[in-house]
């Protein structure tokens, strides 16, 4: 009997101990999981439960943006770079249950969705409907620089990101604001002392490290792994444009402590040299861009604009660099088609090729095509009367966009490496008497053109 009952006592003792595991097993999954995140069935098609954690993370939110009418589209690059290569068969794909869960399942910290700001206003509503979803949120503010100027550093403060997090995957949404270039600029990602640096590994998103710049996408509605979502209708065309996006603002700040230095010139002739050389930058601007030729601004114009914030009114032209490899034949045409008859033509495609438009009054637009070597950069000049060719030289500079009389246009990202190279370190002292041969702190003698060339590489119109 002693036996029996000491069988019964280790029996009820196991089973007790099954129990309680069971209960401990219930509250993680269900409790813990809960306030750290929620845990997902396997989706179909998934690899693990990680990947089902991903693609339901992103329905959830899906469902939680779609309830409140916020139009977001799709611009994770990582997915994007996926759906690329398959773009045909995503666009014809049926409605119905996907077999694998391609995209959604990729491994990846975020999936990235960007929010054009003036389609939604109801912020705080959609918090709480994450809230009660699960979902922990992060909102990032800074100052907005559209309503900068030179009157005015207004300070105001703007939504540029959200972060919504779910279980161990987060939703990065990008705010896109509309400038008055006609152009799409988020912000960058900077966090106050206050927030929380271990919400989600910030140094792994895609957007947020520089400003960017972008073309108004043109969207398309598909069906990605069983959920329906906007993408850029070209998702090669957007990453391409990604990659070249980061964007440099105006420097109003030191605009306005030059102008108390040097008083700006606010006469009728400074005027209307003004809207006149922004009425030829658009469109030299116009042209180039239909043309697919990459341009910056250069010499007096970049040096305005990083400067000033404007156009030098005793500069009396306006100046942009192309690099030679993207010279095109249909130039030249393209301009004078328009009413900009070519002024001079100096050099040639393989050496100092630059080009001079009339523009309306005595404005005048130079373009300057830069090669590159090893080193450095390097554009050409020459002399008409005496076939003298002069060099100027530049540290090797990448692309930047910036807006500049209400255009998006490129700059040098190192402008003032790029400046300095030109005017030197007293850059910011203006200089109204200039010598194009001798002034410039980069140039350098670079030989005379033979004379049997002159009529090819010395035209005067």
């Amino acid at each position: 009997m002693q036996k029996i009952n000491k069988n019964v006592v280790l029996a009820l003792l196991s089973l007790t101990s099954l129990v309680f595991l069971l209960f401990q097993l219930y509250y993680y999954k269900f409790y813990l999981s809960q306030k750290n995140g929620a845990v997902f069935p396997k989706v179909r098609g998934s690899q693990s439960g990680q990947d089902s954690t991903r693609w339901h993370v992103v329905r959830k939110f899906l469902g939680l943006i779609s309830s409140h009418n916020i139009p977001v589209y799709l611009i994770d690059p990582l997915i994007l770079g996926l759906v690329g290569k398959d773009i045909e068969q995503v666009r014809s794909s049926p409605d119905g249950p996907s077999l694998e869960c391609k995209y959604f399942c990729a491994p990846r910290d975020f999936t990235t969705f960007a929010l054009l700001d003036k389609t939604w206003k109801h912020e705080l509503g959609l918090f709480r409907s994450a809230e009660k979803m699960g979902f922990q949120w992060l909102k990032i503010m800074n100052k907005d620089p559209r309503l900068d100027g030179m009157d005015d550093l207004s300070g105001i403060e703007i939504p540029l990101h959200y972060i919504f997090k779910l279980a161990s995957h987060a939703i990065h949404l990008v705010v896109f604001y509309e400038r008055s270039g006609n152009y799409l600029w988020h912000g960058p990602l900077r966090l106050k002392q206050h927030m929380d640096r271990k919400f989600v590994p910030f140094r792994k998103l895609h957007f947020g490290r520089y400003p960017g710049a972008y073309e108004k996408p043109e969207l398309l509605l598909v069906s990605i792994d069983d959920l329906k979502v906007q993408i850029p209708k070209n998702p090669s065309s957007f990453l391409e444009e990604m990659s070249h996006s980061r964007f440099l603002e105006c420097r109003y700040r030191e605009a306005r402590a030059f102008f108390q230095l040097y008083p700006d010139d606010a006469s009728l002739d400074a005027l209307e040299f003004r809207k006149k050389a922004k009425s030829l930058l658009h469109l030299a601007a116009l042209i180039l861009n239909n043309l697919g030729v990459k341009f910056w601004l250069s010499s007096g114009t970049c040096l305005g604009w990083y400067r000033q914030c404007n156009v030098i009114p005793h500069s009396k032209d306006v100046d942009l660099g192309i690099f030679i490899r993207d010279y095109k034949a249909d130039i030249i045409p393209a301009f004078q088609k328009v009413g900009l008859p070519l002024k001079h033509k100096f050099g040639k495609v393989e050496d100092s090729l630059e080009l001079s438009f009339q523009g309306e009054g005595d404005v005048k637009l130079d373009i300057f095509f830069f090669y590159e070597e090893d080193d450095h950069i390097w554009n050409g000049g020459t002399q008409a009367k005496s076939g003298k060719k002069f060099k100027y030289l530049f540290p090797k500079f990448t692309l930047c966009w910036t807006e500049f009389v209400e255009l998006k246009v490129h700059v040098p990202c190192e402008t003032r490496q790029y400046v300095e190279a030109n005017y030197g370190p007293e850059w910011k002292i203006p200089v109204k008497m200039w010598d194009w041969k001798s002034s410039p702190f980069n140039v350098q003698y670079n030989g005379v053109w033979p004379v049997d060339e002159w009529d090819d590489v010395i035209q005067i119109y």
